[in-house]
Formats: C-alpha cells, structure tokens, sequence
C-alpha cells in the first residue's frame, strides 16, 4: 500500500478544466478526477503557506496548533501525519518542502535550522536542503549546466529571458531564463520518479511543489500557451479606495504594495497567464509521475491526493498573494484516488459537501490503517468515498483564520491600534451566509447568494442583524468545540491513567 500526496501551492479551487475553467487545460489533473473524486468545497484553514501546512499536516486548526505566520515554530508536542506513519513502521519521503519552522525549545541559539522557516516535517526523510526557500540540490544541479546563480538562489525562480514584455508591445510573456527541463518543478518530479522506480515495497511520498507560487514568469513553452489579452478581468470594485472602504484591515492590506495588484490591467493579465502556464507545467509533470506509477505496476496499490496549500487574489478585490478573509484565498482544488474497489462507485463523481484541508491527515492514516491521534479536527473522507450516500456527519459550513500580525514591524498594530495578539480573524461560511469575525476590529457579514462576490458588508443593516448573531454564536460554539484536546480524554483514577477517545463531532453538525 502506497501514498502519492501532492501539494501545489496557491492553486486556486476553480484551475481545472475539469472544473469548467474556460481557459486553462489541465488533462492530467482531469484524468485523476475521472478515476477518483474531486470535492468542490474544499477549503485550506489558513495562510499564508507555513500556517496552511501545519494545518494540513496536523490535521489541527491554527487555533490549535498555534502556527500564526511563516516562520512560527510548530511545537515538538503536536504530531503530524508523517510521524504517526513513522510510528507504524513506514519512511515517508519528502520531494519538495513543509514550510516546517523547528521548535527552538532544547536547540542551541546558534544552530543554522534557528535561521528559517524551511526545515522538513519532522517524521519526513527529505531529498533536499532548503536554503532561502530554495532547494540546493537544484541550485548545484544548475550550476554545473552552466547557469550563472545569484547571491540570493532565490531570485532564479524570476530570471526572465532578455526581450520586451507582453504589456509593453511583445508578442507574449517573457519566459523563464531557465530551460524547462531544467525548471524546479521538472527536476522535483524527476527525482521523485527516480525514487519511486528504486522501491521495493510500500512507500509513502510527499511531493510538494512550488509552482505557480510567484514570481510568475514560466519556462517556454508554457509562457506561450493562455494569450493574456483573454485575461483582462477581474472581481473588483471600480477603484481602489471603494475597495478600500469595506474594512479597516483591507484598507490597510491595499496600502502595502506587495499585497496590491496592478493599475496596469495588461501587466495583470499578463501575470495570469504565467500563472496558468505555472499550472500547466504542473499538470504535465504530475502526468509523467501518474504514467510511471501505472507503469510499474502500482497503480492500484497508490493513493493519490492532490491539493494546494491555499489560493491566490490574483487582482480580486484589488488584491495579489494569499491573505485575509475572502474565498480565492482558501477555496483550493482537492482530488482523491482511492484504489480499493470500494471506491469504484464513487469514481468520476463530484463531492458537494464541505471539506477542509484538515481532513488529509485523518484520511491517509486511514487509508493505512492507523488511527488518527485525538489532535486532529479533521475527519477521514475514505467513508465519503467508499459510499454513494451523503454521511452522518457532514460539515454545514468550512472554517478558517487568518493572523496578520507582523512580529518585525509593528506599524499596522498603530495604525488600527489593537495589539499583536487583536491581529487575527476568524471566518465561518457556510452555501449563503459569510461571518468573518476580527478579535478587535468590526465585524464582516455577505449574503453570498445575493453577493457571491463578497463586496456589500451587511453586518450593520438591520435585515441581518439577527443572522449576523447567529453565526457569531455559531462561531463560538465551533471554537469551543474544537479546543486543543491535550490529555483532556485521559483521567488519573485507582486503576491509574484511563483515556476515552471520542470523536469531535457527534453523528451530525
């Protein structure tokens, strides 16, 4: 039995022409939908990347697992899907990243992993070293092809070929200076397909990668494949200040200029189109890593997951990168393969039900016959799949927080005079209704079926008032429902440590 888990990162949920985009081609991602099921209200729990990973990889909401920004640690108490496989005698392999920041408690104030934020999950047994967010082993790969490499390694995901850009007379968006088959995302894939073909018996892998994370500039021939003059639009308001004064926050949000999008709508579409060719450069790779599967004939021993970490604003609401509390931040694709043959029904299928991306870890412990640890909050989706039926215990609604404190630079605490700790958000979103709930600052409300674009607040009209309560309140059951569990379900007595595990949630939500 074998696991194939990938992440992309900042995918957004409708990228799949088997979603009906209208533009992008993704044929080999399609083809996993068609021999698994896609859930279609899928949500990430957080951003930006670390925090949306010690999600994912907990199974814990941020509340609980406590990973506020890149950058904080996630503490040596929590376990996480990697070490649960790892107690039950599995090795799972990391290609790719976590976004794991170490705990510092024990270490030595020098050591180097004290530096970043890119060090495996612990559990995870990795094929790279990451130094400034960059894999060294790609780096070296490059350099001994010639490639010259800047003193931040970094900087080669954005070195363009010399030539004009699209929105200033060229013909299309400068290509990557890098060759495709010399690309990050290829050589990733390659090492993992490498590996794969050396096992013998039951492996587990984490393929994390990148793309289409920015800086968006893709290799040829992708740069040539959505011609930007059809991606000129946008959800957003008519300016940037009506954009501005729906909430404090977003007004502060659009004044930082890395979170800004561009005036310039031809420079937007251009990005957009390097983003989806990002994608297709994805899609491709993962289509050789399927093939070589069936090849070696695991394809009916593999799980394949494939999901993102969170979305992009890309434009929507004056907005680019992953932050806040609107919907293209973290409504991300999910598809799950389940091999067993009690899956055959469901295979083709689309979920409707709400998931999050705290369901992964309960499901491929499932999927191996391990039993969640009590951390989790999320819940195994094999049940979802191995039924045609809808289950028990199916979400009404998807959760999620965003912390936007910024321990370097307290300057946004200032000027909206709360404090570090008054820098979060929560949000509770169900099919109609969207509460977003900040600790010190005014409440949000949208009527998504009236306003699936989310740009009329009606927390303060009185036609919503008594709804704007009610998910306040429903808010608060859910956060208190979900607290961290710790040794809550042990009890010390006569016959010493006694533990009751039960779920979190009872037969329905």
């Amino acid at each position: 039995m074998n696991i194939l888990f990938i992440t992309a990162d900042q995918w957004r949920a409708e990228c799949l022409s088997a979603r009906g985009h209208p533009i992008l081609r993704t044929p080999n991602i399609d083809q996993l939908a068609r021999e698994g099921v896609m859930f279609e209200q899928h949500y990430a729990q957080a951003s930006p990347c670390a925090p949306s990973r010690a999600s994912l990889h907990t199974g814990m909401y941020l509340h609980n697992n406590r990973v506020c920004i890149n950058g904080t640690p996630l503490q040596n108490r929590h376990s996480n899907w990697a070490l649960e496989m790892s107690k039950a005698g599995y090795r799972p392999y990391l290609f790719g990243y976590t976004d794991t920041a170490v705990d510092p408690a024990g270490m030595d104030p020098d050591d180097k992993r004290l530096k970043h934020y890119t060090e495996p999950l612990p559990g995870l047994e990795a094929d790279t070293v990451y130094q400034s967010e960059t894999p060294l082993n790609w780096v070296r790969f490059l350099q001994d092809r010639g490639y010259t490499i800047p003193s931040n390694p970094h900087d080669l995901y954005g070195l363009q070929a010399s030539g004009m850009q699209w929105e200033k007379g060229g013909k299309y968006p400068l290509p990557s200076a890098i060759r495709r088959d010399h690309h990050e995302t290829r050589y990733t894939v390659n090492r993992c397909i490498d590996w794969i073909r050396k096992q013998h018996g039951s492996w587990v892998v984490h393929l994390s990668l990148f793309r289409p994370h920015p800086p968006f500039v893709a290799p040829e021939p992708y740069n040539r494949y959505y011609d930007p003059a059809e991606l000129s639009s946008c959800f957003r308001r008519e300016s940037l200040e009506t954009e501005a004064a729906q909430h404090p926050w977003l007004a502060w949000q659009l004044g930082q200029a890395r979170f800004r999008a561009p005036d310039n709508m031809k420079k937007l579409a251009r990005m957009k189109s390097s983003y989806y060719g990002l994608m297709s450069e994805v899609d491709d790779c993962i289509g050789d890593l399927l093939n070589t599967i069936h090849d070696i004939g695991q394809w009916n021993k593999t799980l394949v997951i494939f999901t993102s970490d969170h979305g992009e604003q890309m434009g929507d609401h004056w907005l680019m990168s992953k932050c806040g509390y609107f919907d293209a931040t973290y409504h991300v694709p999910l598809i799950i393969r389940d091999p067993n043959p009690l899956s055959d029904l469901t295979r083709g299928t689309t979920v409707s039900d709400f998931t999050e991306n705290i369901d992964i870890m309960p499901t491929m412990l499932n999927w191996l016959g391990i039993r969640p640890p009590s951390q989790c909050d999320g819940t195994s989706l094999l049940p979802r799949m191995r039924s045609t039926g809808s289950p028990a215990n199916r979400r009404d609604a998807v959760h999620w927080e965003y912390d936007f404190r910024n321990i370097l630079d307290p300057s946004l605490e200032h000027r909206l005079n709360i404090t570090q700790h008054q820098c979060t958000l929560g949000v509770i979103r169900d099919a109609r209704f969207k509460y977003v709930h900040f600790t010190a600052l005014p409440p949000l409300f949208f009527d998504l079926e009236k306003d699936p674009g989310e740009f009329n607040n009606v927390a303060d009209n009185p036609d919503y008032r008594h709804l704007v309560l009610y998910y306040a309140q429903k808010m608060l059951s859910w956060r208190m429902n979900h607290e961290e569990r710790a040794l809550t379900e042990t009890c010390l007595s006569s016959k010493g440590p006694v533990t009751r595990t039960t779920p979190v949630m009872p037969t329905s939500q």
